[in-house]
């Protein structure tokens, strides 16, 4: 992610910004430019964003909910933005605790299409192709006893369960599942990253490529699944696992380590529109120190982002333990692992 500024008074801005506080600008998102604009009213509900004066759009119908900021292209006759477009099923919004669960959903959401229309990979809705489009359904679990709502995909369904919304059960769930890391943006991450398996590895004609690198999914699932629970995590799985979770089963591990890639080269944008370097008074040899003055999103091989992103993030996860608090990104990146998000990079960028 990277930060914006106000083209009416140069203020910085971020992408969740609904208002410049500096000049009072109301503010939109461009998905079609990838701009944060500032916006004057064009009469009706049209507005013209200062970032492109001669296309006047109008805002997705979610942010009526406040769960939008996004504008609809001009051309579109569509009443939702690229990302609201594909959502199927959301919660009750005259829930207050439903609706402000959603909004935080929606934040994490809109992150993910960030990422998705900077590499310009395929967004198909339902509609659009019934079969394998992409959709998301935000459930919450029935009032009385019964199964909860699970979040998973299939066959391009996301469904994220709104308990996840929930600070304190997803905390709850992160320390009864053993977890590290547990976001709304890093399940979005994971499940998208099975949607993609279908679309780029299974269907795009990389299969055996892909088997080569996280192994024979060809396995039975629902056994592999059964085992994990059963018997646990091998002693000796961060050596070719980036989470003890990728190694259920090769789709886990393709989902766990797409998920890891777009942590890594969103924040490392983050920390390179900040101008953030890293270079330890102490290493006199320049072994931890970095300069992340590129755009990880076009870089140029896996190497380039794992020599920016190792020192920074161990820079950071000392910075959050002298706060006492955990790791900010409490994973080991193998040589096996970064095989894998190498074979990431090049499938995100066509270059297999």
């Amino acid at each position: 992610m990277k930060l914006f500024k106000c083209q009416s008074c140069g203020n910085i801005l971020y992408f969740e910004n609904r208002t410049c506080q500096r000049c009072g600008h109301r503010l939109a998102y461009l998905p079609e430019t990838g701009t944060l604009s500032a916006l004057e009213p064009a009469g009706g509900e049209d507005w013209r964003p200062l970032a492109a004066p001669d296309r006047p759009s109008r805002f997705c119908a979610n942010a009526v909910q406040d769960a939008c900021n996004w504008l609809v292209p001009p051309d579109s006759s569509e009443p939702f933005c690229l990302a609201c477009r594909h959502n199927a099923i959301i919660p009750n919004v005259s829930d207050p605790a439903q609706l402000a669960g959603w909004r935080d959903m929606e934040i994490a959401k809109h992150r993910l299409f960030y990422t998705l229309l900077r590499w310009n990979l395929p967004l198909r809705t339902r509609a659009e192709d019934p079969e394998h489009g992409l959709e998301f359904r935000f459930l919450s679990d029935p009032p009385q006893e019964g199964p909860k709502v699970m979040t998973g995909h299939d066959n391009g369904i996301i469904t994220i369960a709104l308990v996840e919304a929930d600070d304190a059960e997803r905390a709850a769930r992160r320390r009864a599942m053993g977890e590290p890391y547990r976001t709304l943006i890093g399940h979005f991450r994971h499940e998208i990253g099975h949607h993609y398996w279908d679309l780029l590895v299974r269907d795009g004609g990389h299969l055996e490529a892909c088997r080569a690198v996280f192994g024979d999914d060809s396995m039975d699932y629902e056994e592999a699944l059964k085992r994990h629970y059963a018997e646990g995590t091998p002693p000796d799985w961060q050596e070719t696992f980036v989470s003890s979770y990728a190694t259920t089963h090769p789709w886990e591990d393709f989902a766990e380590t797409w998920a890891h890639y777009l942590h890594i080269v969103d924040t490392l944008e983050m920390a390179s529109a900040f101008g953030l370097q890293v270079r330890p008074q102490l290493d006199a040899q320049g072994e931890i120190s970095a300069r992340i003055n590129f755009d990880p999103y076009e870089a140029s091989g896996i190497q380039q982002i794992v020599d920016a992103w190792l020192p920074f993030v161990f820079a950071i996860n000392s910075v959050n333990r002298a706060m006492g608090q955990p790791d900010l990104y409490p994973f080991v990146l193998a040589p096996a692992v970064i095989h894998k998000l190498g074979f990431i990079h090049d499938l995100v960028h066509r270059r297999l």
